[in-house]
């Protein structure tokens, strides 16, 4: 399967902990690409310092909650706590799409959705994507999205 994974840190040594997570996403499967990672306002909850986004293209054996409980566990071992919803986070490791071979994967259960249920949502997410070559999420084109996303920022003043 070949899973793409948003990062995001605001705690610490933002840049240091993406990279550490990147490193541990390597002893799931064979991490293929790597996007650039980006500073980017906090969503959610707005009273944090920024975050840095980036995303990973993952191929893994694993099924879509075994991938689950092996990210959360990475987000444990390098340092994330359960604050509050959105809140400040060492590490935040979220799965967005999956893909068997050329075929997406749906996949929704009380724990996991995939699609990322956010996803044409956060710019910060098809940002990322972008650079890992994603050109449509939610039948729409990425570069379509991330234009109607920032018009509707600027509109919420």
């Amino acid at each position: 399967m070949i899973y793409y994974l948003a990062l995001g840190s605001n705690e610490g040594d933002r840049n240091e902990n993406m990279n550490k997570a990147v490193e541990e996403l390597r002893a799931l499967g064979d991490v293929r690409k790597v996007s650039t990672f980006y500073e980017t306002k906090p969503w959610g909850y707005a009273e944090q310092a920024y975050f840095l986004n980036g995303a990973v293209e993952l191929e893994s054996s694993l099924e879509p909650k075994e991938l689950l409980r092996a990210v959360k566990g990475i987000e444990q071992r390098l340092g994330r706590r359960e604050v509050f919803r959105w809140g400040p986070r060492v590490i935040d490791i979220d799965i967005l799409l999956c893909f068997d071979g050329d075929k997406e994967v749906s996949y929704e259960d009380e724990e996991l959705t995939i699609p990322h249920k956010y996803l044409c949502e956060r710019n910060f997410y098809l940002v990322c994507l972008k650079d890992l070559g994603i050109k449509e999420v939610c039948g729409k084109n990425v570069e379509d999205l991330i234009r109607e996303n920032g018009k509707r920022e600027i509109s919420q003043g």
